[in-house]
């Protein structure tokens, strides 16, 4: 790749018909580039290539792919550091989630690479003598890629492993507000011994090359993670080809905090799973539902954990909570604070923007009591370094109130109680529940995704992908006599 080319189309490196400025969170003197655009001939030539390189991916055989997948995931497990140095500069995630994120992206590579060497078929007897059955995994075809800035290299790969395990060809849009991440990435899989066009990387405002990208009959399937409202557009888009989708979407993530847990530990989850990376996570602790008999308590003792965070330039030793990835996002997150006190909420810390030695999008975690399930801040994403308390008198009341919400991705409990936790595990409706574990974090070889409104379509990550990326084909053989 030379500098200012920036877009993998066909198997080279290209400029595109404009550029957007990319400049560090931290510290907006810092300016980390300039990103191509994709204009929408370079999209359709994409797809175009895509078309033709997948059948020859495919017939390249399963020990092809593992060895290529095996070297992707070597390479970003090797080059943790460095590009989780880019992440950290580029959406303000601190240097060591960064380095984390990155390593997790390369153990989903390994993992798909293991996969490919798993992919077998079934073998079914007939109810018709002489007759023989195979049930066996073919690919897709072109699978289109939007994946969101919250995660900009382990989201989109637990989305790319897949889909060139299961012989696909991929056309990548990731968001606008981390671009160099995605570069990154696609500079890894552009030097494998791959087919020119079975991986493209389009970069481009999700209104124009995104919106073309889901509308195109030349995609087979669309896997998408962001929010609720681009999903439906994208769903929509979809229906007129048939085209198969997957999306991952909006939550409203409860945490119950019951009257006989560890306290000491319950501050200390909730804490993380609400603020860790600045409370930028689908799977964060947004409402925290606390038993009436430990309420204050436990409300006092997460404001001070709360107020112990370091709020800092993410690639500043002792960072724990970066700043927002975005001026927008800051303002709609302070529109939130007061939103809610608008509603009755009493904000005990927090909320602020707050000023650092490097001018940047930093703000201080928030903690927001007396609120109702059916305020504002308890019924939309907010997708900010704020948390929600809602008191109830008793497990029954809590769990009515945490399963009263249109999303379903994660919760959590916190209980010491077997019976409590039991009943939890059956009776929230969430696709992951987390029993004395934060919200957040989940491992890469078991599957992920939710109800409601926070997924639609099949789940990702661990053999359960296979649903998505692969079409089954059932095979009938007549035997015959032998001579």
């Amino acid at each position: 790749m030379t500098q200012n080319q920036h877009l993998y189309i066909a198997g080279r490196w290209q400029s595109g018909i404009s550029t957007i400025e990319n400049r560090n969170p931290s510290d907006l003197s810092d300016l980390i580039g300039h990103y191509d655009q994709a204009s929408a001939e370079q999209l359709d030539q994409a797809l175009d290539a895509a078309r033709a390189a997948q059948p020859v991916w495919w017939a390249a055989g399963i020990q092809k792919r593992h060895d290529v997948l095996m070297a992707i995931g070597t390479e970003l497990m090797a080059r943790a550091g460095e590009i989780g140095r880019i992440i950290a500069r580029e959406e303000g995630k601190p240097l060591a989630e960064g380095k984390g994120e990155t390593y997790r992206a390369g153990q989903f590579f390994t993992y798909y690479a293991a996969e490919c060497l798993r992919n077998q078929g079934d073998l079914a007897e007939s109810v018709r003598p002489g007759i023989e059955i195979d049930v066996r995994r073919e690919p897709v075809g072109v699978v289109a890629i939007v994946s969101p800035w919250n995660f900009p290299v382990a989201t989109p790969a637990w989305k790319i492993a897949p889909a060139l395990a299961f012989g696909n060809a991929v056309v990548w849009k990731p968001a606008n507000l981390t671009p160099a991440s995605a570069v990154a990435l696609a500079e890894i899989i552009a030097r494998q011994d791959i087919p020119p066009g079975l991986f493209n990387l389009v970069l481009g405002s999700g209104r124009e090359v995104g919106q073309r990208l889901v509308e195109s009959p030349k995609v087979d399937a669309i896997s998408f993670t962001g929010s609720v409202g681009v999903g439906r557009g994208i769903a929509a888009a979809a229906v007129a080809n048939m085209t198969k989708v997957q999306m991952e979407m909006g939550s409203k993530n409860p945490m119950l905090i019951m009257d006989d847990c560890d306290l000491d530990l319950a501050v200390t989850h909730a804490a993380n799973a609400a603020f860790g990376g600045t409370g930028q996570k689908c799977t964060a602790a947004s409402r925290l539902i606390v038993h009436s008999a430990i309420h204050d308590q436990f409300a006092e003792r997460l404001v001070a954990a709360a107020k112990a965070f370091k709020v800092g330039h993410a690639l500043q030793d002792g960072t724990q909570i970066g700043p927002v990835v975005s001026e927008s996002q800051l303002a709609q997150n302070l529109a939130y604070v007061e939103k809610g006190r608008a509603e009755g909420a009493e904000l005990l810390c927090g909320g602020d923007r707050v000023e650092r030695e490097t001018q940047g999008y930093y703000m201080a975690p928030a903690v927001l009591a007396g609120t109702r399930n059916d305020m504002t801040v308890n019924r939309e994403e907010m997708f900010a370094p704020i948390t929600c308390l809602i008191k109830a008198d008793n497990y029954a009341e809590a769990l009515s109130i945490a399963n009263d919400s249109q999303f379903g991705l994660t919760a959590g409990i916190m209980t010491r109680s077997l019976s409590r936790a039991s009943h939890f595990r059956a009776n929230m409706r969430a696709g992951c529940v987390m029993v004395n574990l934060p919200t957040a974090g989940t491992d890469y070889h078991v599957p992920f995704g939710g109800r409601g409104a926070s997924s639609f379509g099949s789940r990702e990550q661990g053999r359960y992908a296979a649903e998505f990326y692969t079409s089954v084909k059932t095979a009938y053989v007549a035997a015959g006599a032998p001579e």
